[in-house]
């Protein structure tokens, strides 16, 4: 019996060991707002102090369209995702992008709510800000779930709804990404809050992709850089933990025009989820992208510009 505890005791010292090990040469401390916006705002950039926040996000396009098009991005993304998009669509578009809170160069939220009621008041105040009374809204994995709430919170100031890869229905046989499993994970994900591998990030964004090869450096140290932006980590592991769902039942009480947008091989949110937002939201038009992921917008943004603008 002797041995037995004197072999648990080394083995839990060894892993205390290489716990405090794998913290001193992977731990990575938050990255200041002031270097994230020499690296990644540009011209187009502006910020807005909102609900405690300094709001980051742009308004480009065409100034004559009086009915903008918001893009929200995805869980641990920012706004970044859609510049491809938006680089096609702003001729003829008011196109209207923002680092939603807890994530991007906005950050967290001082009030630690990021209920899906929550992002509806925050889009609210935001466009109340940029004076949108109406507005096409439309996004991408979360972004698509907190469109559709949007849609049902405010119907006044949505005229167009569209769901690319969107959260709303329970997810089965689904891959999922290593990431997001790992942030899932009590005890483990806490450690997410000081080590955050670029290994892990780019693992995670391949998962997402159809074709792997597509991910490029340039994606990866941006994803991780805002990953790592001050308060981000907090804020999302919050998220994880507080467990929040949809309510699917809301879903058949969409009355907007919708345009459902996924990629077959999405191994996030599988296209039998595309299938049951079109059943229940009467009258949308479903297009399911061959050979391609989760993240349509990255993956094939000419494909998608395309399909949004005959929309």
């Amino acid at each position: 019996m002797k041995k037995i505890f004197r072999f648990l005791g080394y083995a839990l010292l060894s892993i205390l060991v290489i716990a405090v090990l794998a913290f001193v040469f992977f731990y990575q401390p938050d990255r200041s707002l002031a270097d994230m916006r020499l690296l990644y705002a540009n011209a187009n950039s502006q910020f807005m102090p909102l609900m405690g926040m300094n709001v980051h996000f742009r308004d480009e396009g065409n100034n004559q369209d009086t009915v903008p098009l918001v893009l929200i991005h995805g869980t641990s993304s920012s706004l970044n995702t859609f510049d491809s998009v938006v680089l096609v669509l702003k001729e003829k578009r008011r196109i209207i992008t923002v680092d939603m809170p807890a994530f991007g160069m906005t950050g967290p939220n001082p009030e630690n709510d990021y209920s899906f009621a929550y992002y509806s008041q925050f889009l609210d105040s935001f466009l109340t800000r940029l004076n949108v009374t109406q507005c096409d809204i439309g996004g991408n994995s979360l972004g698509g779930g907190i469109s559709w709430e949007f849609a049902l919170a405010h119907p006044e100031k949505v005229r167009k709804l569209i769901l690319i890869d969107a959260t709303g229905y329970p997810i089965k046989n689904a891959k999922g990404s290593i990431g997001f499993k790992l942030a899932s994970t009590p005890i483990i994900n806490n450690l997410l809050l000081y080590i955050t591998p670029k290994a892990l990030v780019r693992a995670s964004l391949q998962s997402i992709y159809f074709d792997s090869s597509r991910v490029t450096q340039a994606q990866v140290d941006r994803y991780h850089d805002m990953a790592i932006s001050k308060g981000n980590r907090a804020a999302l592991l919050s998220m994880f933990k507080s467990g929040r769902k949809h309510n699917e039942q809301l879903i058949g009480t969409i009355n907007k025009p919708t345009l459902i947008i996924w990629g077959d091989h999405d191994n996030l949110i599988p296209v039998e989820n595309a299938s049951l937002f079109e059943k229940n939201i009467k009258g949308s038009k479903l297009i399911v992208l061959k050979n391609i992921g989760h993240v349509p917008m990255e993956e094939c943004p000419q494909q998608l510009a395309a399909i949004i603008a005959g929309f």
